[in-house]
């Protein structure tokens, strides 16, 4: 066990580190095979409005016109120690970890993705707790009934779900019960409040985004759950377990459930990682000051650093939560031993 956690964390490291050579890539090397200057570059990082005077002078302050080695080497340091910005009018020093510095807002882009992650954490959460309950307790009850109408309807319902995009739902949401009569039972978009100030008030803010997401998630995990439990209630260990004389709900949780459950745990942290990184369509259409929201407004005000900042920190998520999947594999399925 101790070995297996110990390759899967080097790989784990591996992996962050050529996330991070394709991050540096697309944002430095591309542009530069597109013909892009070290002029040009500068730009996206002091703005459309800067003079060519000014784009130069940032290209030389931020070392551009180095070869890309030095500027990918630079950059990895700056994650683990820290760096010094020069903006001209004086130097800002981004303490570690520092995923750059954004020249438009005059702010480190660490301390401002720490400042809207509790919100985005706070709608994968909550979402996901609902999304699990619900379409697992639904592919569950649909393989057991199968053929019946409540099967029927609930695929009817997760074929909807599936289909429909977020943006689309979350705004019929928000006429429905937020701004329309007689259902204003839902709190508008664009209102959050910590946890730890008021819990009560935290989740009404955030329920309709939490039933809007896990909509959309519950309906791929209904008939995930479905076609797993279909297949594994079909097995001659489930056969043999009802010819001993277990109980149904024995046979079906603890035998062909807990079987069923090893694709849904897959999924279930890809998804659960990448919200992490930025529920974008789901706080766009919320209002929610996220991490989601963070990237858009970045790439509309074309704020390069805040860009690849929120880009790490999707894909550290994403890995880490693909080493704890890993892991739970063994616990989940018996079938599974790690080695």
């Amino acid at each position: 066990m101790v070995t297996y956690l110990i390759r899967r964390l080097i790989g784990a490291l591996v992996m962050l580190a050529v996330v991070s050579m394709v991050t540096f890539s697309i944002f430095f090397v591309v542009p530069r095979w597109a013909g892009a200057t070290p002029v040009d570059m500068a730009t996206r990082y002091v703005g459309r409005t800067a003079s060519p005077e000014m784009a130069r002078a940032a290209a030389e302050k931020l070392g551009f016109f180095d070869p890309v080695i030095v500027q990918y080497g630079r950059w990895v340091k700056a994650i683990f120690v820290g760096a010094d910005y020069d903006y001209g009018a004086g130097v800002e020093h981004c303490s570690a970890p520092c995923f750059g510095y954004s020249f438009l807002s005059r702010l480190p882009v660490w301390p401002d993705m720490l400042d809207r992650l509790p919100v985005t954490a706070s709608l994968a959460i909550g979402a996901a707790v609902i999304w699990l309950i619900a379409g697992v307790a639904t592919g569950v009850l649909s393989a057991l009934k199968r053929g019946s109408f409540f099967d029927r309807a609930a695929m009817s319902v997760a074929l909807a779900g599936v289909s429909l995009p977020i943006f689309f739902t979350g705004l019929v949401s928000l006429v429905v019960f937020s701004y329309g009569n007689p259902f204003r039972i839902t709190a508008p978009g664009g209102t959050f409040t910590p946890f730890e100030q008021n819990p009560a008030t935290w989740a009404y803010n955030l329920l309709l985004p939490w039933i809007t997401l896990a909509f959309l998630y519950a309906a791929g995990y209904a008939r995930l759950t479905r076609a797993g439990m279909l297949e594994t209630m079909g097995e001659d260990y489930i056969r043999t377990a009802r010819a001993k004389g277990l109980h149904e709900r024995s046979v079906v949780v603890k035998h062909g459930l807990r079987a069923a459950l090893t694709p849904i745990i897959t999924i279930f942290g890809l998804d659960f990682g990448l919200l992490l990184g930025g529920a974008v369509l789901t706080e766009s259409t919320f209002s929610l000051p996220g991490i989601g929201k963070y990237a858009i407004d970045a790439i509309i005000a074309n704020d390069l650093p805040k860009v690849m900042g929120v880009t790490m920190l999707a894909a550290f998520f994403v890995v880490f939560a693909s080493l704890i999947v890993d892991l739970l594999y063994a616990v989940v399925d018996p079938r599974v031993r790690l080695s």
